[in-house]
């Protein structure tokens, strides 16, 4: 698997090394791994790379405006051009562009996927983050990053390790963790403060959450939230998405969703996370996915996100009975 991988990382660079153009995309309604993927990539690519043309696209994320700033795209930027692809499940889920827009495209994620999409997937669902996996390209590679990039990498990898804390945090995340605070002196207190400083409106909302989780008999917790919600705490719709791993250490709780309705695209999304059910499978069925312990999913109707949300309590029941 690691020849494989090296073997990938490789053509990565070679196509890099292509191409003029090149796009960088991620999810919509993207996290800190998402953002930070595509904004390191991009700025190391530049600096690796002087006279090539990379810009990184999607809809900005105030919260997240100190990872970097992102790009336009014009349509004559898309001829010609390699689309690269990070933390991407689904290609369907692009933010701002369309995979079949481009001569050449590569998948770099860590979300299993049990079809190839691009002309090159590099596929490492043991990884911790995106940003890890880019990791091991560029120090595979010898690829020159600056001190600015290695803090927006090593913001991926702990915003989606949760500090270090879940299940596929693994000694390969530890090395690299290692080698950017040894490399390049990274300000950890500066990545820390700008991950999880929070305003009191986020905490008193937190606390509503908490207040009214519906937790059954099996361990499931969920939680279905308005605008109305959002509107009375001072909050959007992202800050429950970035909330939902806090709720790991509950006692009664073996898993638990949040759902809350996207306005603009006129969906519930919905964030599972599990500290033993694996989850995805359930998630795969209504329009979703992700990993074992963390996925999501996207619903048009109310009446599904129940239909969800029974099958998630009928997955803790299982687990339930072979606990006994």
């Amino acid at each position: 698997m690691i020849i494989l991988f090296n073997d990938l990382s490789k053509q990565i660079i070679k196509k890099i090394e292509e191409y003029n153009n090149i796009v960088i995309a991620r999810h919509i309604g993207p996290d800190p791994d998402a953002i930070a993927s595509e904004i390191a990539l991009r700025d190391i690519i530049k600096l690796n790379y002087e006279n090539k043309n990379v810009k990184a696209i999607g809809v900005g994320v105030a919260k997240f405006k100190y990872l970097g700033t992102l790009d336009k795209l014009t349509d004559e930027e898309r001829s010609n051009t390699l689309l690269i692809m990070l933390d991407l499940p689904e290609a369907s889920r692009l933010d701002g562009t369309k995979k079949d827009d481009y001569v050449y495209t590569i998948k770099i994620d860590h979300h299993p996927c049990d079809h190839p999409e691009c002309d090159i997937d590099y596929i490492d669902d043991e990884a911790s983050s995106t940003c890890q996996i880019l990791c091991d390209i560029i120090f595979n590679n010898n690829l020159i990053i600056s001190r600015e990039c290695a803090e927006v990498l090593f913001t991926g990898i702990v915003s989606d390790s949760d500090r270090f804390l879940l299940s596929y945090t693994s000694p390969r995340t530890f090395d690299i963790a290692s080698k950017l605070l040894d490399d390049y002196n990274i300000d950890l207190s500066k990545i820390y403060n700008n991950l999880y400083s929070r305003p009191l409106s986020e905490r008193k909302f937190e606390a509503f959450i908490t207040n009214n989780l519906t937790v059954t008999e099996n361990g499931f917790g969920y939680i279905k939230l308005t605008n109305e919600d959002y509107k009375k705490y001072e909050v959007d719709a992202n800050t429950a998405s970035n909330m939902v791993n806090d709720f790991n250490f509950i006692n009664e709780l073996r898993c638990w969703a949040f759902s809350s309705y996207d306005e603009k695209n006129k969906v519930y999304r919905i964030n599972i996370r599990s500290k033993d059910v694996i989850i995805n499978d359930v998630a795969q069925n209504f329009n979703g996915g992700g990993h074992k312990l963390a996925s999501g999913a996207r619903l048009e109707t109310m009446e599904e996100v129940d239909e969800l949300f029974k099958a998630l309590d009928e997955r803790c029941k299982e687990y339930k009975k072979g606990d006994n």
